[in-house]
């Protein structure tokens, strides 16, 4: 029998969460069998391997709405993946499910994010065979580039989680599904919250329906909906299918506030100015490296013999930062003078 460790004991107090948690010490395991860790159960190991990634240390240099942003204080992936983190783990504490896995899947749910956020995605899925989406991307991300192409092994209910953030599938656990509606609670109020910061708007921009359901700040509305996530779920876990769910006037005044934020901020002009330069950038990269071989990085070679050539290409380009997608644009495709001799 294996000794009392940390770890044992941190799972034994994993037995006092709600009946529909998920417990590590009962996942469905990992694709290679791992010594397990005498500290850290295996959805913390999770979290420690995504924290610690490339691809996790990228997204402090990819866009989340403003393309190039004057001003430290404007979100980038990686303060949205926080963000989304802190409300999701609020979420799991107030209903006593599991706060790692929670916490693994949100940090690691946008690692397979193109630069320059979703124009970047949309410029890859319009070439890439097969096209691309951002969600399915971080699943490979963290199953098969990480870690020099072998990936991070996580935890089955880690990596569905991510895939499943977004799109028509739902995740397989109940904290999975507090990542999806987390997501979204973070970043129609912080793209809100830059939207000010920027000029786009101001506070009573926002429809007077809005403000009175969700609040008349940034932190009221984070606020109502994580309160109301929570009572809302603790019915709905209780039920024979099981959910995260909002309440019918919280989630119908997210939608407007969503529908809002698209009718103002995604498609603004001022905000999306330079969104067509940039998915022609992002292809041009990509034909680029999907016809000459040669110009990817060694260490991508085996993952053309793996995976083809137009694959391995997306997976370069998509993981690029803005400004190495930049940097490296200029290099390619823009004239230089000639150097001295």
């Amino acid at each position: 029998m294996e000794p009392l460790t940390i770890r044992r004991q941190t799972e034994s107090r994993e037995a006092r969460l709600h009946a529909r948690a998920c417990r590590s010490s009962r996942s469905k395991g990992r694709e290679r069998d791992e010594e397990p860790c005498p500290v850290r159960t295996d959805f913390q190991r999770d979290v420690d391997r995504i924290t610690h990634s490339k691809a996790f240390r990228r997204l402090m240099y990819k866009t989340q709405v403003f393309l190039c942003p004057e001003g430290d204080h404007y979100r980038t992936r990686l303060t949205h993946a926080l963000e989304v983190s802190r409300i999701a783990r609020t979420v799991a504490r107030g209903l006593g499910l599991n706060e790692d896995l929670t916490e693994a899947i949100a940090l690691g749910h946008d690692l397979g994010h193109a630069p320059f956020g979703h124009a970047g995605e949309r410029a890859l899925n319009e070439v890439v065979p097969g096209g691309f989406e951002h969600n399915t991307h971080s699943r490979r991300v963290v199953e098969r580039l990480e870690r020099g192409g072998t990936g991070w092994n996580l935890c089955l209910e880690t990596r569905d989680g991510i895939e499943c953030h977004t799109g028509p599938r739902t995740a397989m656990t109940l904290e999975g599904q507090i990542v999806q509606i987390a997501d979204r609670v973070a970043y129609v109020n912080h793209d809100m919250d830059d939207a000010v910061r920027a000029g786009l708007l101001t506070e009573h921009t926002l429809p007077g329906e809005i403000r009175d359901t969700l609040g008349h700040s940034y932190a009221a509305r984070i606020g109502t909906l994580v309160q109301d996530a929570v009572r809302t779920s603790l019915q709905t876990v209780e039920s024979p299918e099981p959910s995260i769910a909002l309440s019918p006037p919280a989630a119908a005044a997210m939608d407007r506030l969503r529908e809002f934020m698209f009718e103002r901020v995604y498609l603004n002009p001022a905000a999306k100015s330079e969104e067509v330069k940039a998915v022609s950038m992002i292809q041009r990269l990509f034909e680029h490296y999907a016809a000459s071989p040669d110009h990817l990085p060694p260490e991508l070679k085996m993952f053309v013999e793996r995976d083809g050539l137009e694959r391995a290409a997306a997976d370069f380009v998509a993981g690029m930062t803005d400004r190495y997608a930049l940097e490296t644009a200029q290099q390619l495709f823009l004239p230089h003078g000639w150097e001295k001799r």
